[in-house]
């Protein structure tokens, strides 16, 4: 039977700074994320792009938040189709849209895995660990605070109640190289298992990598992998509005999902903070959509030379 696959659009830009990631979803698909997974052998299903209604604005005593409204209902909306994906399909793609949507994948796909008796682990790509709370946010970007919500850290009441948190200890974070004082203390607090760029010059991308996926093997556990654009170098992935100089190569990114493709531990995958307004002839998108083929299967000696 062939393995299945689905692509979940969720056009929200609400948690982040800058617009244009609304238009990330489509950008993936113009790129050729489909045909390109179909050609590896999944059977893909697109379920289109989820939305949100007009809402009122919802208030908050720090006062630097905004967006709280749609934010809340987005987690709603992601949440239950997260966990109905992961019912349907050996491994949904969440195509965003800002990385505030990970509040919602994440939880659905954490209560996904409580039903399966299972625990969740999250792979978290990114160069930022968005671990504020929405009592700690100094700017008010809601994209800064999924990780700390689905952990089940308090400052978050206005959120919408978990039904499974994930273990802080259940967490590996991989391209860390901007984090604030707040998140740092809460690193440090709760343990979590951070490999900054400074640990992976020092290491390189395996071996804390096959460490981490041994663990989850040993628990008999799902694996949730959240790629954030701005996890990799600018220079190769222009298209985000939080760049930050010196992330992963064009291999070490290659190598990290080949070789989570390899373990077939991987659940769930999001795709997140591609902004097309900010792209250069569409290259961070078909990027995102070659690394997501690494994590599908495809190989080095699979790739086709371009002609230019």
């Amino acid at each position: 039977m062939p393995r299945t696959c689905s692509l979940l659009g969720a056009p929200i830009q609400t948690g982040a700074s800058q617009p244009g990631c609304l238009m990330g979803p489509a950008a993936l698909r113009t790129a050729g994320l489909e045909p390109i997974l179909s050609e590896l052998d999944w059977q893909v299903s697109d379920l289109g792009d989820l939305s949100i209604p007009a809402l009122s604005p919802r208030g908050h005593h720090n006062a630097a938040i905004h967006n709280l409204a749609e934010t809340i209902a987005w987690i709603e909306v992601l949440e239950a189709a997260a966990f109905d994906a992961a019912k349907a399909h050996d491994l949904p793609i969440f195509m965003g849209g800002d990385h505030s949507m990970s509040a919602g994948t994440v939880a659905g796909m954490a209560r996904y895995a409580q039903g399966q008796g299972r625990p969740l682990f999250v792979l978290w790509l990114d160069a930022h660990p968005d671990l504020h709370s929405l009592e700690t946010t100094t700017s008010g970007n809601l994209h800064g605070t999924p990780v700390n919500y689905f952990t089940g850290q308090p400052g978050n009441d206005a959120y919408p109640p978990l039904a499974a948190a994930v273990p802080t200890q259940n967490i590996c974070m991989m391209g860390i190289r901007s984090v604030d004082r707040a998140e740092h203390k809460l690193i440090s607090e709760q343990g979590i298992e951070v490999h900054d760029m400074r640990a992976i010059d020092e290491t390189g991308v395996l071996a804390p990598l096959k460490t981490f996926l041994e663990k989850v093997r040993a628990a008999n556990g799902l694996l949730h992998v959240s790629f954030d654009v701005d996890f990799l170098e600018p220079g190769i992935a222009p298209a985000v509005g939080t760049t930050v100089p010196g992330g992963a190569t064009f291999r070490e990114a290659h190598l990290i999902m080949e070789t989570l493709g390899d373990s077939g531990l991987v659940r769930s995958l999001d795709l997140v903070e591609l902004n097309p307004f900010l792209d250069e002839r569409g290259r961070t998108a078909k990027l995102l959509c070659d690394l997501t083929a690494s994590l599908f299967g495809r190989r080095v000696l699979d790739r086709m030379t371009r002609s230019f």
